[in-house]
């Protein structure tokens, strides 16, 4: 058999931040997580410390609300489905690389070294040094290091993309089902940052609310009319002021009781769609009196988002 048979001469790299395969890398995800400089900007010596700190105060919950979970993230699971259905469009190998978890970047790598062209296609749709800068560190330190920099593509962000939020369209209806939009209010919900991230220049917000907009036009334009549609964020830590408005005081001050969530950050879903709005947050909405609470998935392997990664790809190989 050819090496060429072996190597397809052009690789894509989803690239995601990861979750725990096993309850056993639940230690490994939060260290290495707020180990990055991209999470915590700190010198080394004093992130280490930080990262360290937080680990051993998170593991045993953390660990706990995976183990609801089934012992891992639903993120490898919805990632594999993905790169599966992908894989069946384009003229690629397709592999996932995870920031914080297995697979890594340096292993990925070593397995496409030998391929012409690899694009890295970050499943972050929206810019931010956190998320798309992190995953592009690793995967220029690494390809550097194997003389590969030169082969590699990358995109910064596609949140704007028609088939992306046709996709978002689809996962609302979804939720919707037969009932009518009017009945409930919309909480586009994104993962929060620290206020200090976006002061420094970052652009997650700002793509975030144009996300936004292009999800209600792409709503409107398919005739779906919820009684209101808001941005709120999720996930704050530690006692930084982050972005604002926070979830929980939107959900408090919707006048209908009734909410769908879509959760507008991710492209696929993990622990902090299935576990954080699921289960955390649908006991403060029954706590405030909510008739319905429902949560949309994320694209994950829907068509359109696949039909969005291929078309991604289409462009990028493009002069």
């Amino acid at each position: 058999m050819s090496a060429e048979t072996h190597h397809p001469h052009k690789a894509i790299l989803l690239l995601n931040m990861g979750g725990p395969n096993n309850l056993s890398e639940v230690k490994t995800f939060l260290t290495n997580m707020f180990n990055d400089r991209r999470i915590i900007g700190a010198p080394r010596p004093i992130r280490a410390f930080i990262a360290w700190l937080i680990t051993s105060r998170r593991h045993k919950e953390a660990s706990a609300n995976y183990a609801l979970l089934g012992g891992k993230s639903p993120i490898v699971r919805h990632t594999r489905r993905l790169v599966d259905a992908l894989a069946a469009q384009v003229d690629a190998q397709v592999h996932y690389v995870m920031r914080y978890t297995p697979p890594y970047t340096s292993e990925m790598l070593e397995k496409v070294r030998e391929c012409d062209e690899i694009y890295a296609i970050p499943l972050y749709p929206h810019h931010s040094s956190t998320t798309t800068l992190s995953s592009f560190d690793a995967l220029y330190d690494e390809a550097g290091r194997l003389g590969i920099a030169h082969k590699i593509k990358t995109l910064d962000s596609y949140y704007s993309h028609p088939l992306y939020n046709a996709a978002i369209v689809e996962r609302i209806k979804e939720a919707l089902g037969d009932d009518e939009a009017g009945e409930f209010e919309l909480v586009f919900s994104a993962h929060g940052l620290p206020k200090k991230v976006i002061d420094k220049g970052d652009l997650y917000q700002r793509h975030i609310r144009a996300n936004v907009y292009h999800a209600r036009r792409a709503l409107n334009e398919a005739g779906i009319h919820f009684h209101k549609t808001h941005l709120a964020y999720q996930s704050r830590l530690g006692p930084l002021e982050w972005i604002r408005p926070y979830l929980e005081d939107k959900l408090a001050s919707l006048s209908k009781k009734k909410v769908i969530l879509y959760p507008i950050a991710f492209t696929v879903d993990n622990s902090e769609t299935e576990f954080e709005l699921e289960v955390e947050y649908r006991e403060k909405a029954e706590h405030m009196g909510f008739e319905e609470y429902r949560v949309a998935r994320a694209p994950n392997n829907h068509p359109l988002f696949v039909r969005t990664l291929a078309d991604l790809y289409e462009r990028m190989q493009r002069p």
